[in-house]
Parts: C-alpha cells; sequence; structure tokens
C-alpha cells in the first residue's frame, strides 16, 4: 500500500467527528465534493471501503483503523509544536505584535457515569495546564467503552475490561463499590416480607439502561447463594450476570424505571421509585442521613476498572494518566 496522503487521512477523520460530508467540509474549509473526492481517493488507495454512507457516518473496520492513526498523528504533531514552541495551525492571534496563543491539546477520553458522577472530574482538575489541555468525555458504560478505543473515537478510556485493545497499555485503577438500597418507606412497602431474593424479583427496580445488568446480577448472585445454603453472607459478588453464577435465573422485576444518569438514578431511588445499586461513595451521606436504608448488611458488587490508553508518548495523555491513577488511588478500593 502506497503511503497515505495526510490531507486524505485528516479529512475521513473530520468526516468521522462531524457525521457528515457536509458539516466536514464546513469545518476543513473546503467544499463538500472535495471532501467527496478525498474520501474516494483514500479508499482508492487502501483498497478499502473505509465509511459507511449512513446519517452519521460510520467508519467501517479500516476506517476505524485510519481515523485511530489519524487521531494519534495530530495528537503528536500538536505535542511536538508544543515542545517546539510553535503554535498550532488553528492558533490564536492577540494583538499587533503579541504571540499567538498556543490551541489546547484535544484529549478525547471515554468513561462511565458513576465514575464521572464520584471521581474522575477532580482527576482532571489535577491535570497541569501549561500547556493548556481540554477534554471530550464519552460518557459509556464501563463493559463498552473499549469500544471506542478500536474504534479511534477516544484515546484513553476508563473500562471493566482487563484486556489491552490493540495498541493500548492497561493499568488497574480500583474498584468501584456498590451498595444495595432503598428509600426506607419502600423498603417498608415492598421487601419486608419473606426472603429478600424473592421480594427483589417482584419489587420495582430503577435501572440505568438497557445494557445494565448490575441489578439483576444481584438478585441472581443472591439466588444462587441462597441455592447452596450459604444465605448471602459472603461479602462482595460480581457486577455483571455473565460473571454471576446462575446467569439464566430470574433476575430483578420486570418493573423497572430506565434512569440514565447517575445523579437521577440515585435522585430516583431516594424519591422511593425503586431499589438499586448505588456506588457507595453516593450512598453513604444518604445512608447516614436516613435518606436510604441498606438492603443487605453483608453485600456489596466491587466493579473492578482499569485505565486503557494508546501507546504513544504524548505528554499530555502522560498527564492525565498519572492524575487518574494518583486520584483512584484515594478514592477507589484499592485493586486486589
Amino acid at each position: 500500500m502506497d503511503e497515505l496522503p495526510l490531507d486524505q487521512v485528516y479529512t475521513l477523520l473530520a468526516v468521522v467527528d462531524e457525521g457528515t460530508f457536509d458539516a466536514a467540509a464546513a469545518a476543513l474549509h473546503v467544499t463538500p465534493s472535495a471532501v467527496s473526492q478525498r474520501i474516494k481517493a483514500l479508499e482508492k488507495r487502501t483498497g478499502r471501503v473505509l465509511l459507511m454512507r449512513t446519517k452519521p457516518v460510520r467508519p467501517t473496520e479500516s476506517g476505524q483503523v485510519v481515523a485511530r492513526f489519524a487521531r494519534q498523528l495530530a495528537l503528536l504533531e500538536r505535542d511536538a509544536r508544543t515542545e517546539l514552541g510553535l503554535p498550532g495551525d488553528e492558533a490564536e492571534g492577540g494583538a499587533a505584535g503579541e504571540a499567538k496563543r498556543p490551541v489546547p491539546a484535544r484529549l478525547a477520553i471515554a468513561v462511565n457515569a458513576d465514575s464521572l458522577a464520584t471521581w474522575f472530574l477532580p482527576a482532571l482538575t489535577r491535570v497541569p495546564q501549561d500547556p493548556p489541555v481540554c477534554f471530550e468525555l464519552y460518557r459509556e458504560d464501563e463493559a463498552h467503552t473499549t469500544a471506542l478505543l478500536r474504534e479511534g473515537q477516544v484515546m484513553a478510556a476508563v473500562t471493566s475490561s482487563p484486556d489491552p485493545v490493540a495498541g493500548c497499555t492497561v493499568r488497574a485503577l480500583g474498584l468501584t463499590r456498590y451498595l444495595p438500597v432503598a428509600n426506607p418507606e419502600f423498603e417498608s412497602r415492598h421487601l419486608e416480607k419473606g426472603r429478600l431474593v424473592d421480594r427483589l424479583r417482584e419489587a420495582p427496580v430503577i435501572v440505568f439502561d438497557r445494557r445494565d445488568e448490575i441489578q439483576d446480577g444481584f438478585v441472581r448472585s443472591l439466588a444462587a447463594d441462597t441455592a447452596v445454603g450459604t444465605g448471602g453472607d459472603n461479602g462482595s459478588t460480581a457486577a455483571h450476570s455473565a460473571t454471576v453464577p446462575g446467569a439464566t435465573a430470574p433476575g430483578a422485576s420486570a418493573a423497572r424505571h430506565y434512569v440514565p444518569t447517575s445523579e437521577g438514578f440515585c435522585d430516583a431511588i431516594v424519591a422511593g421509585l425503586g431499589w438499586g445499586l448505588v456506588p457507595e461513595p453516593q450512598a453513604v451521606p444518604l445512608l447516614r442521613a436516613g435518606a436510604l436504608s441498606l438492603l443487605a448488611t453483608d453485600r456489596t458488587v466491587d466493579v473492578p476498572l482499569f485505565w486503557q490508553q494508546w501507546k504513544l508518548d504524548s505528554p499530555a495523555l502522560a498527564a492525565v494518566a498519572s492524575a487518574v491513577a494518583a486520584t483512584a488511588a484515594e478514592q477507589l478500593i484499592p485493586p486486589r
């Protein structure tokens, strides 16, 4: 394969980021026809279809490789300009004779909602801002953030997967502990009579979205423990049904409310709409205030978190990784 022309590579990245050929043309200050010609030329040069002409445009598997290469190249170029004291192509100009201000490095990072609501933003405040760094955060379930790494949409991710994506490094961050909780009145109304596992299969439950399995996994783990006679007195349990014995057994109730924000999820439980598993940092103050009750004092769900990032010698990316690891060491349960 011949070398990849950079104007064509960056054009493909613009189309992926902007979602349409017209939007990419506007961002690049060229005509849509020029964008189309560059993409066709790049596909001809690689001998592969790189983009699916949908709305929004999506990269094919080969297109993901090119988009990831383009994003890595852009980051390295910006790092090199910064180290050389050169302004970026989009550097802002000041008054006459005043040096142009460097354009901040933009780092795309995937992170799960609960980390975003508890410890991740404080980590970003620890990243040095000389030279400046800006963040583009993609909120995604920790079990699915690695997909964004594979697609080249993000440079780093907080994930529950210890298996490195190709071209990435992995670092263990720690465990997020979840507590099964409910509004005290809700508990009195729905959960007081009979075995807890049976009551949880009937009581309304709060679920983050349709891919959230943590509540179902918790109920199945209780059922598995009851079946072998442990009564659920074995401490922490796995987070997802795929790792819980008896994963095909019934999970939580079909009466469920979907609340796709971490804060809203917790608020829905406090309001008495249903029970659910809440990150310990969010749950503890509410338990102390009497707004929530702990449903099982001997049961927690520990979700391991990892930091995956591209294998790039980038000062900006290294600074973020260091800040994230330091904050995780302070805020999360140490990895096992």
